[in-house]
């Protein structure tokens, strides 16, 4: 912020009892052009400088004062001097040991109106100067306010001063005095080209308040604010001159370290969060303790970083993690973790699943399930694909899981109900004994307007409700039972029907399938692969379908690829089967109805397939 010439021949008094920190004050003072400047060493003085100009109040220009000068109840001068509208108006800029601002002083009035500015020692300098420029562009619009009769002269003067503050709050945060996240990531972008240049390394500390938002909702948000200021402070007390601090979220923060090794900075990290969870902080009559998580970023030369954001993303990422893992801990961001692979992962699909949903880029393919008796085929299910870039055809195992994980896959799994329901209306009256059954995702059930949109789909296309059966998983089921149950119980009463998916593979289903409103067990792959030469899967495969007969249930058994696993499924019972040897997932359905199991059986070569089906909906 430029200061007038004017404005620079104000007198300026500094009072401090640290010589070194006088005499820096005062070097970079006269620096930029300000030579009108008093020295006191008590509280005494500073009267004594100021009692010749009580006629000419206008010549003062602001004070800096330390915290704990002798002769002097500073906080009593300050509110004093600040206040007094008839005489010497003198704004403040007051030197603590620390940040911690005192919230029961009597002197907030005057601090939230600019008059009187808290700065932590060791001083930043640039900072320190923005703060004299405003308090003397202040002094001086207050000094025009008082004694200028012309209401344009006033009003103007008023806006100036809105100025000067909007000024520095452009480049701070109001409540914590750091920088805030645009002017941290402007002077970040500059250190990080010159420490690529000149190979140094430095670290990004990403710092994140535990259960922040607990506190606000118990306590309210002026203890939150309260507690914030407090955290600042032990940070403040452990950081240099050079380090760049801002807060860039509500209760995140972020430092940056310049020219620190890795080991230094995880030191550091360490540091601060011992220190805050050891700390006891008192606000107004109630003690308060506190916790962070931190993410560490190091700018390694062997990898360069230019952009600020990717290196906060990259803390926040690490910061993730020590949340995940318990919270109140020190995390480093590593490419070859799980969770970045992830985020990676789905930074790349993400875009595309959304441009199929626009575009149309999803379709079904259609699996037959058949009768291990008569060979009829018994339905379809309906298997979702999406097509990529090239026009090539992506496996739902691919998309589905990152669908899931960023709340796509409510509009995926109404976009399959509705594509099936619209294929089933569309079929001529001769295929009008088609049926197709659907996958749900894990999280279909948490969706309020899936029962609505499954009943005016099926109001409007006239579908016959008993040609759609649901699939859901058995890990989904038995993890929400009685709302998994209410919602499947209404979706019955409509007409459909549903299918267990992946029975047996949590091993619990038995205790609830007796009271479980399904009409279909789909029994997990992993006991059918290999069914032929195990003999314990053959022993649970009969349990199953012991148990599944005597609840009045149909069996499904998935991977069924050999013409010996057709004749020992046959032979256990299982009433339905589905794999490669009865028919690949395709866009058509197939020409005929009914698939010869006898020759099929005859075969003397196994199916050629090399991989075991994955299609299914949320594998």
């Amino acid at each position: 912020m430029g200061i007038s010439e004017s404005l620079k021949e104000k007198i300026i008094i500094i009072a401090d009892t640290d010589p070194s920190q006088v005499v820096e004050i005062l070097s970079f003072l006269k620096k930029d052009g300000f030579n009108n400047i008093k020295i006191a060493k008590d509280g005494n003085k500073v009267y004594d400088l100021l009692r010749p100009h009580y006629e000419k109040p206008e010549k003062i220009g602001l004070i800096v004062v330390g915290e704990s000068l002798p002769q002097c109840n500073v906080n009593e001068m300050s509110m004093t001097l600040s206040s007094n509208e008839g005489g010497i108006v003198v704004p403040f800029i007051i030197l603590r040991s620390d940040n911690i601002k005192s919230h029961t002083d009597k002197s907030d009035d005057f601090h939230a109106k600019g008059l009187i500015h808290y700065m932590s020692r060791p001083l930043n300098y640039s900072e320190f100067m923005l703060v004299v420029g405003f308090q003397l562009s202040m002094n001086y619009e207050r000094f025009l306010r008082y004694k200028q009769e012309d209401r344009l002269i006033n009003e103007l003067a008023e806006r100036r001063v809105v100025d000067a503050r909007l000024k520095y709050l452009v480049v701070h945060d109001e409540l914590t005095n750091l920088l805030n996240r645009q002017n941290f990531e402007r002077r970040l972008r500059l250190i990080l080209k010159r420490n690529n240049r000149l190979h140094q390394n430095g670290g990004l500390l990403f710092i994140d308040v535990d259960l922040f938002s607990l506190i606000n909702e118990l306590e309210g948000f002026d203890v939150g604010d309260q507690l914030l200021v407090e955290i600042v402070g032990i940070i403040r007390q452990l950081t240099s001159q050079g380090d760049l601090f801002a807060r860039i979220g509500s209760d995140e923060f972020c430092l940056f370290l310049d020219n620190r090794s890795a080991e230094d900075i995880m030191r550091f990290a360490e540091k601060i969060r011992k220190d805050i969870y050891g700390s006891r902080l008192f606000i107004g009559d109630a003690c308060y303790s506190a916790s962070v998580s931190i993410g560490v970023s190091a700018q390694n030369t062997k990898k360069v970083v230019y952009h600020p954001g990717e290196m906060i993303s990259r803390a926040r990422q690490a910061c993730g993690m020590a949340k995940e893992n318990g919270r109140n801990l020190v995390k480093e961001y590593n490419e070859d973790s799980a969770r970045v692979q992830e985020r990676n992962k789905d930074v790349y699909w993400v875009p595309l699943i959304r441009k199929a949903l626009v575009e149309g880029k999803l379709f079904l393919f259609f699996q037959p399930i058949v009768d291990l008796v008569t060979g009829d085929i018994s339905h379809y299910e309906a298997l979702i694909r999406m097509r990529g870039l090239d026009n090539e055809i992506i496996s739902p195992i691919d998309f589905i899981p990152v669908a899931e994980r960023i709340g796509l896959i409510h509009r995926i799994d109404l976009w399959v109900i509705e594509q099936a329901i619209d294929f089933l209306a569309e079929l001529p009256p001769s295929m009008s004994d088609i049926a197709l059954s659907i996958n749900l995702s894990s999280v279909a059930f948490q969706d309020s307007s899936l029962l609505p949109t499954i009943k005016e789909k099926i109001d409007l296309s006239w579908v016959n409700a008993q040609r759609i059966t649901f699939e859901i998983t058995e890990t989904v089921a038995v993890d929400k039972v009685e709302q998994t149950r209410e919602l499947i119980t209404k979706i019955r009463a409509l007409g459909c029907k549903f299918a267990l998916d992946d029975f047996g593979a949590g091993f619990c289903s038995f205790n609830y399938l007796k009271s479980f409103p399904v009409d279909y067990i789909k029994i997990d792959g992993q006991f059918i692969r290999n069914l032929i030469n195990d003999d314990t899967d053959q022993v649970l495969v009969r349990s199953m379908v012991e148990v599944a007969k005597k609840l009045g249930k149909k069996t499904i058994a998935e991977y069924v690829e050999t013409p010996d696993a057709i004749r020992k499924l046959r032979e256990i019972g299982i009433d339905l089967g589905q794999g490669y040897i009865f028919g690949k997932p395709q866009m058509k359905l197939l020409s005929k109805k009914n698939i010869s199991l006898t020759d099929l059986m005859n075969e003397k070569k196994p199916s050629n397939r090399k991989l075991l089906k994955i299609d299914t909906y949320t594998k």
